[in-house]
C-alpha cells in the first residue's frame, strides 16, 4: 500500500516511516468511515492506550525516584488522559488527515478532543506494531516532550480536587448546572455553573460540558483556596 501525500507528510511529523503503511491508514480511520472491507481504529486505540500507559509509567518512575505512588498516580493520569492526547494530536495536525464519515465531518469531528485523543492512541499502537516498543516509546517521549517534566505535582482532575476540598470541610459534593448553550449544533458552547453548600459559585464556558465543568471547578477551587 502506498500512502497519500498527506499521510506521508503526517508520518514525517511523527518522525516514523512505516514499513506497513496500512497500519497508519487504519489508525486514521474513524468508525464512521469503516465498512466490511475497511477496518477502523478502535482496536488500535485499545492497544495504544496500554502502550502509552506503560511509556508514561516508566518515564515517571525514572524521572522522580523518590516519589511515592500517591504522587505518581495523579501525574500519570494527567499525562495519559484524553485531553492531553488530543493536545499532542493538534500539535502534529492529526485532525487534517483523520478519515471521518460525512456526519462527523459536519459536526466538527476534526476538532473534537475525544476523536483526536482516540486517534492519537491508535497512532501509538500503529507505530508499536510496525516497529516495536522502543520505537513507539521514543516517539511518545518526543511528542509529549516537556509535559512529562512539567506535569503538576497535584495533577488531579479539577472536579475531583474540588469535591475532595468540599468533603474535607463537611460539605456535600459540588453541584453542576447547565446555565446556557449557544452556538450552532456542530460547534456548541456550554456555560456551566458549579455551586458549593457555602453558596460560593463560579461559571465557565467551553465547547463541551465536561470541559466547562472542569474549568468552572478549577475557578471555584482557586477562589475558595485563596
Amino acid at each position: 500500500m502506498k500512502l497519500s501525500a498527506e499521510l506521508v507528510k503526517f508520518s514525517k511529523n511523527l518522525g516514523h516511516e512505516f514499513s506497513r503503511p496500512e497500519l497508519l491508514v487504519r489508525a486514521m480511520t474513524h468508525p464512521s468511515m469503516s465498512s466490511p472491507h475497511r477496518d477502523n481504529n478502535q482496536r488500535l486505540e485499545f492497544l495504544g492506550d496500554r502502550v502509552l500507559g506503560l511509556v508514561m509509567s516508566e518515564a515517571l518512575f525514572n524521572a522522580d525516584k523518590s516519589a511515592a505512588e500517591g504522587v505518581l498516580a495523579p501525574r500519570f493520569n494527567a499525562l495519559v488522559r484524553k485531553e492531553t492526547c488530543a493536545d499532542v494530536a493538534k500539535e502534529i495536525d492529526l485532525g487534517s488527515v483523520l478519515r471521518l464519515g460525512r456526519s462527523e465531518q459536519k459536526s466538527g469531528g476534526r476538532r473534537k478532543d475525544a476523536l483526536l485523543g482516540d486517534a492519537m492512541e491508535a497512532v501509538i499502537a500503529a507505530v508499536y506494531l510496525d516497529a516495536g516498543f522502543e520505537t513507539a516509546r521514543d516517539m511518545v517521549l518526543r511528542l509529549w516532550g516537556e509535559r512529562i517534566h512539567q506535569v503538576e505535582e497535584d495533577a488531579r482532575d479539577p472536579k475531583t480536587a474540588l469535591q475532595e476540598w468540599a468533603q474535607g470541610r463537611g460539605q456535600t459534593p459540588p453541584k453542576y448546572a447547565e446555565v446556557s448553550r449557544s452556538g450552532p449544533d456542530h460547534q456548541p458552547v456550554f456555560t456551566i455553573e458549579v455551586r458549593l453548600d457555602s453558596g460560593d459559585s463560579e461559571r465557565a464556558s467551553a465547547g463541551s460540558k465536561r470541559h466547562a465543568e472542569q474549568a468552572a471547578a478549577k475557578a471555584l477551587l482557586a477562589k475558595v483556596s485563596s
